[in-house]
């Protein structure tokens, strides 16, 4: 316990699925956390649950994709905290589609949130940690490092936070912020996304097996699986890790 002790956390997309228990990982940890989505009853409720069992935490309603929720968000988090030392670029959307059948509506729709939210999280958070030191962590995906024929859009998002992610480390480090920037890269997580990905597919449990079975380890991951790899990269166990990747998959991209 304690990992993170002393520490104020922002958590994305923190509704539901990996950033509800990121952002309950963190608190359990010592973290005070910010939690924000777009769904505004579900963060309420995650904030809630923490409260109750003895946490810190506030809910702000934010859409990544809009820098002025940005700035209020932040802005939010250092009236009511008075520090951000954690940020976790959680928040995401998933489009089933390949190259072909994928709109220019959808791609840049797509991309507003899971590159545009990345850019806009990691600039903001850079400007009031500089002077503090602080971990942002982005979530990428395996869809990051491979491809799929499925999933154009996607796979251009992930690969993007991939590799921004790298950039804005280096930036940091040479910077001499004290701003550690990595990725994680999940593989399948039982999450309301991936639920909803299969649930879509003419047989989703034929759909939930295959998928499964693309794992080594041979079942679908956890979301406590990402968070304790959040919460390493967020503590300062990590202080010498930066600009990397790190693969929570089951051994899916070992192959």
């Amino acid at each position: 316990m304690g990992r993170v002790s002393g520490k104020v956390a922002l958590v994305t997309g923190a509704g539901l699925g990996l950033g509800r228990a990121c952002a309950k990982m963190l608190a359990r940890e010592g973290a005070k956390v910010t939690v924000t989505d777009v769904k505004e009853a579900e963060g309420r409720s995650v904030a809630d649950e923490i409260v109750e069992s003895g946490g810190e935490a506030m809910f702000v309603r934010q859409d990544v994709a809009l820098e002025s929720d940005w700035n209020a968000a932040i802005s939010a988090t250092m009236r009511r905290f008075g520090a951000l030392h954690i940020l976790v670029n959680n928040a995401g959307v998933a489009l089933g589609a390949d190259v072909e059948n994928t709109t220019l509506e959808q791609w840049r729709a797509l991309m507003a949130v899971n590159l545009d939210g990345v850019f806009l999280g990691t600039r903001h958070a850079i400007a009031v940690m500089k002077s503090q030191g602080g971990s942002i962590i982005n979530l990428s995906s395996i869809e990051g490092l491979i491809g799929d024929a499925n999933l154009a859009a996607y796979n251009a998002s992930k690969g993007g936070v991939r590799i921004f992610t790298k950039s804005a480390a280096l930036h940091c480090a040479k910077a001499g912020y004290r701003i550690r920037v990595n990725s994680v890269h999940p593989g399948y997580i039982w999450t309301p996304m991936v639920e909803n990905y299969l649930a879509a597919q003419p047989d989703p449990a034929a759909a939930k097996a295959f998928v499964a079975g693309l794992h080594p380890v041979g079942h679908l991951g956890e979301p406590d699986d990402i968070a304790y790899g959040v919460l390493y990269l967020a503590s300062d166990e990590s202080k010498f890790v930066t600009g990397a990747e790190l693969v929570i998959d089951g051994g899916y991209t070992a192959q």
